[in-house]
């Protein structure tokens, strides 16, 4: 088995080859809810100006912590002008890397639209996040609203990327998080 080894420790590796294309799967640590007893004034002043969907607010935590917020449809999540001061002031206080917020994509099926902010951390907003996305996915398992065992997540677009996360929760509810790869070296290493 391939893994790599980084700061959550050793996780395994998944390479699928297709036809066309190939794609690079990384389970995820496992995602746990936070109790957490923060001041509801600090959390409402983050969540300013959300339309929020039906799951709870929640925080989790794969490695880094992230706060999870449903928001209604897609429209809340892409006109979304995100309280960052506030953002930042709650992820400071709770130790939390960031704030993710997400809702089903219209007309699409299959597909999650995600935004995630870390102003804390000096990124106001986070192109492509693995573990933000992951934490998403085990929310959503967690709440049995988990719509579909794999799907994409689509974020980045609002700055000007337009990422495309592919998720899978297996039957053991581990999370494996991926995308498309483009091969730019080729090499051989000898022992």
């Amino acid at each position: 088995p391939l893994l790599q080894e980084c700061a959550a420790g050793l996780l395994p590796v998944r390479i699928e080859n297709g036809p066309d294309e190939r794609r690079i799967f990384v389970r995820a640590p496992r995602a746990r809810v936070i109790d957490d007893d923060t001041d509801d004034r600090l959390l409402e002043a983050a969540l300013s100006g959300m339309r929020r969907g039906d799951l709870p607010i929640a925080l989790l935590d794969n490695g880094p912590r992230w706060w999870l917020v449903e928001l209604e449809d897609e429209a809340a999540v892409r006109e979304l002008r995100p309280a960052l001061d506030a953002i930042a002031g709650l992820c400071t206080e709770t130790s939390a890397a960031g704030l993710a917020v997400f809702a089903k994509r219209a007309g699409s099926d299959k597909e999650l639209v995600v935004r995630a902010f870390c102003p804390a951390d000096g990124i106001d907003e986070d192109p492509v996040t693995g573990s933000a996305n992951a934490c998403i996915a085990a929310w959503l398992r967690h709440n049995d609203a988990l719509p579909w065992p794999s799907y994409t997540a689509r974020q980045g677009r609002e700055i000007g990327r337009d990422g495309r996360i592919d998720v899978r929760v297996d039957d053991d509810g581990e999370v494996w998080i991926g995308g498309r790869t483009l091969t730019i070296v080729r090499g051989e290493l000898v022992w």
